[in-house]
């Protein structure tokens, strides 16, 4: 009686439940009811076989068959592609013995396979993102100054003016019969000498590999004693650039008597064909030293300016994506929408339109606007508008589907217009979650209009961008802890009016 019961239950056996889902992995789920169950598992399976088989294929992407390609992947990862290869023959049997014990007992399938199903994800997960804990940990080291300087910037917030000496001497590049003499050395001023006055410049061979170029000493005096004094070149265009050796910028520090003397390697650089004939390059050496009272920096005053301008930009997009939202979040209202066939297309419009706007990301927006607008926090204003009208329009839709249809009623019972209804009995009621969700997404807008900036959109984030790929930490800490304060201080007020309020 009770087999009898369980089959009429299941649909099948237990045996063919499982014997289905051993060739195809879910489907004794779907026999025996379980749709959703088999769907789920049949879906993880063939993701995850057809993700190790991309990766596989990425690992081993010279090697022509599949088993050949397979087995130098396995060779190259073996974690990665041993753990997935045995999860995945696990599942494999494990949604089989799933269907046969469902079908047998007739009780519902435990979690288990599900996670199975997270820990083989997670592994793919963990490999397609190449996350490296020992290269983290070992190159946290090197990774400390830069971050350091982000953390506590505030030595470069404040600058006095600076005075610059300095000299250089002729280098002809490459030596000919004619070398160039020495400077002239004028009494009471900084004078440098090279020695020779002429070499090659540094090259790249074939394998893309620095050959140095010729050496030369560089000796100065007449600076200014116990001064740190750095090396630049000018080329024959007048390019200037610091000298570089060994990856570090090459300075040296002056003797009591305000000498120095460093051994100096050619540099590498491309010299365009304009400048022809003898090439005569300038290697300099300056001192430059702090004068004056402490005044802002450009990075402190270009920061100030550009988070108020990142505020302004927040304001302004959470401005006009409440005004042009709530209009269209009646039309996104189903309980305000649903009288008509009409009405009842309008709102699937609505929805629809909001749901495609809402999917696309602020910053993609920012991109389009840029093109259409040009640079600047108009575009970010354009952006951050167009999002939030889609955000604002949908939460504050949820929030009239959600009132008390009491009053609604009551206000129809007497004869009122639509209109009157909803300025009577719905507006009341929207009133709370309108402020939170407005005051919410006015946090949000402040917080990505620092993001858009990276394309163009204007505010801090414009500048921040700049910084980092400068490699001005300070600069760009700077204008972190400034997105920071400001943040935490929009957080305070918007709570304070969120207590108020609502």
């Amino acid at each position: 009686m009770t087999t009898t019961t369980q089959r009429t239950t299941a649909g099948v056996s237990a045996p063919t439940a499982g014997l289905a889902s051993l060739f195809v992995p879910g489907l004794g789920q779907m026999l025996i009811r379980q749709t959703r169950r088999g769907l789920l598992i049949l879906g993880s399976l063939v993701s995850a076989l057809g993700l190790l088989a991309w990766r596989v294929h990425l690992i081993a992407h010279r090697t022509a068959g599949v088993w050949p390609a397979f087995e130098k992947a396995l060779r190259r990862q073996p974690v990665f592609v041993g753990l997935v290869t045995i999860g995945i023959i696990i599942l494999w049997l494990w949604a089989s013995r799933d269907a046969y014990r469902q079908a047998s007992t007739g009780q519902p399938g435990g979690m288990g396979i599900f996670v199975l199903i997270v820990a083989i994800f997670f592994v793919l997960g963990w490999q397609i993102g190449e996350i490296d804990l020992y290269k983290a940990v070992t190159e946290l080291p090197d990774a400390w100054p830069p971050l350091s300087k982000v953390l506590w910037p505030w030595g470069a917030a404040f600058v006095r003016e600076t005075e610059e000496i300095g000299a250089s001497a002729p280098i002809l590049v490459p030596c000919d019969d004619n070398p160039p003499a020495p400077p002239e050395e004028v009494a009471g001023q900084p004078y440098v000498m090279a020695e020779p006055t002429c070499g090659e410049l540094s090259s790249l061979d074939e394998n893309n590999q620095i050959i140095p170029g010729s050496r030369l000493t560089l000796t100065g005096r007449g600076f200014a004693p116990h001064t740190e004094t750095q090396i630049w070149w000018a080329d024959p265009l007048g390019n200037e650039f610091r000298h570089r050796q060994g990856g570090e910028y090459v300075t040296v520090e002056t003797d009591d008597e305000g000498r120095f003397q460093v051994e100096l390697i050619l540099p590498y650089r491309l010299v365009p064909p304009s400048a022809a004939g003898r090439q005569i390059w300038h290697v300099e050496a300056r001192q430059v030293s702090a004068v004056g009272d402490l005044k802002p920096s450009e990075a402190l005053t270009l920061s100030v300016g550009r988070m108020v301008e990142t505020i302004f930009l927040g304001m302004m997009a959470t401005v006009f994506g409440i005004v042009l939202s709530i209009p269209v979040s009646f039309l996104a209202a189903r309980n305000l929408m649903s009288g008509s066939r009409l009405t009842l297309l309008i709102y699937y419009l609505t929805r629809t339109v909001l749901n495609i706007i809402r999917s696309i990301e602020p910053m993609i927006w920012a991109i389009i606007a840029v093109i259409v607008v040009g640079l600047g926090p108009f575009a970010g204003i354009v952006a951050l508008t167009i999002h939030s009208i889609a955000a604002l329009g949908k939460l504050y839709s949820e929030a009239i589907e959600g009132i008390d249809p009491g009053p609604i009623e009551a206000i129809q019972a007497t004869g009122a217009t639509r209109l009157q209804t909803i300025v009577f009995a719905v507006v009341p009621q929207m009133i709370p979650p309108f402020v939170s969700f407005s005051i919410y997404r006015w946090d949000i807008n402040v917080r990505m209009s620092t993001v858009i900036g990276l394309v163009g959109g204007g505010g801090i984030g414009f500048i921040l961008i700049q910084y980092i790929r400068l490699l001005d930490y300070r600069a760009a800490g700077i204008a972190v802890w400034f997105i920071a304060i400001t943040v935490a201080v929009l957080d305070y007020i918007s709570a304070e009016i969120r207590r108020r309020f609502v």
